[in-house]
């Protein structure tokens, strides 16, 4: 296995295992993840379409995408060092926070740090943009 195919494999399981996590945890409560009203743990006021995950970001070559469920994002800003590595401040591989879905085509990282990361979905992507080596 190649360097590249070993980064998407690690990057992909981990995101598979965040997503399956958060669906037991939120399957679990039987009420809603976020009630109507309160903010969420990005400020932002959660409506009853808002969802609040666990989420490890994969930052190794920046913050640029996120794969949620089945859906790739990409970041409106995308963040890095300029070397393809995550910014100052930032964890690598991976930053612990949550993700907020906005909408199924809007989506909010944030974490304790006090990042903010905001993500469009990707309208037919099937896989990331690019992989990084």
């Amino acid at each position: 296995m190649t360097t590249r195919h070993f980064t998407r494999a690690t990057a992909l399981a981990a995101l598979a295992a965040t997503v399956a996590a958060a669906a037991a945890l939120t399957g679990c409560t039987g009420r809603d993840p976020v009630p109507a009203g309160r903010p969420t743990t990005a400020g932002h006021p959660a409506t009853a379409a808002a969802t609040v995950i666990p989420y490890e970001l994969y930052t190794h070559c920046g913050i640029d995408e996120a794969l949620i469920g089945s859906t790739y994002f990409e970041a409106e800003t995308p963040l890095s060092d300029g070397s393809f590595n995550p910014p100052p401040g930032w964890d690598n591989p991976t930053q612990h926070g949550t993700m907020t879905l906005l909408s199924p085509t809007e989506a909010v990282f944030t974490d304790p740090k006090g990042h903010e990361v905001r993500f469009r979905a990707r309208k037919g992507a099937d896989d990331f943009k690019h992989i990084c080596e």
